[in-house]
């Protein structure tokens, strides 16, 4: 064998090992025609009331998204009500082994009255909306520019869902906020944090 297909061999295994070990998801930068009230395509209702806005050009906020032409804004409620949303993956995360991926997150200072800063939670679990571990809760989202959070993470048995949810604290609350969601990125496999 010649030393350039050994080299094209070579570089076949590992861009195939490569795409084996990359998890992906439906609509990752919640690309849809701007709408209020809908689920983006791909994801599926977590929380009842959740009735998350495609933007920009609803509600008042017009921020540009960081990819694509649209991206999500999800809410809190005075009632204690939040919005949430998730999504099966496309092959399950093994238990003990470590996974990473981004996503960007911005604040809109007005979305029609729901204008104070939350936080993002995402979850995995090994069922439909079930909350089994959570793997980011941001700080009090405030910046209104759109900023990349890098999340790893080791799952403690295996899952396949995620779920995105807006938050503000645990028990009762009386908070109207909105965090925006754009560009997720494929989950990776990692080495061990």
């Amino acid at each position: 064998m010649n030393y350039k297909v050994r080299v094209s061999l070579i570089v076949l295994v590992c861009t195939a090992a490569q795409a084996l070990t990359q998890v992906k998801l439906s609509n990752m930068s919640f690309e849809d025609t701007p709408s209020d009230a809908t689920t983006p395509r791909g994801w599926f209702v977590c929380e009842d009331y959740t009735t998350p806005d495609i933007l920009p050009g609803f509600w008042g906020v017009y921020n540009e998204p960081s990819h694509g032409s649209t991206y999500m804004g999800i809410i809190t409620r005075q009632d204690g009500t939040f919005e949430s949303i998730g999504q099966k993956l496309s092959e399950t995360l093994d238990a003990d082994l470590c996974y990473r991926f981004n996503i960007d997150l911005a604040h809109s200072k007005t979305y029609a009255g729901f204008n104070r800063p939350i936080k993002l939670r995402i979850w995995i679990g090994d069922k439909k909306c079930r909350r089994s571990q959570l793997i980011l809760e941001t700080d009090f989202i405030k910046h209104t520019d759109w900023r990349t959070y890098p999340v790893s993470f080791t799952p403690n048995k295996e899952s396949d869902y995620i779920i995105i949810e807006a938050y503000y604290q645990d028990g009762s609350f009386s908070y109207k906020g909105n965090i925006l969601v754009d560009k997720m990125t494929i989950i990776q496999k990692c080495d061990k944090v």
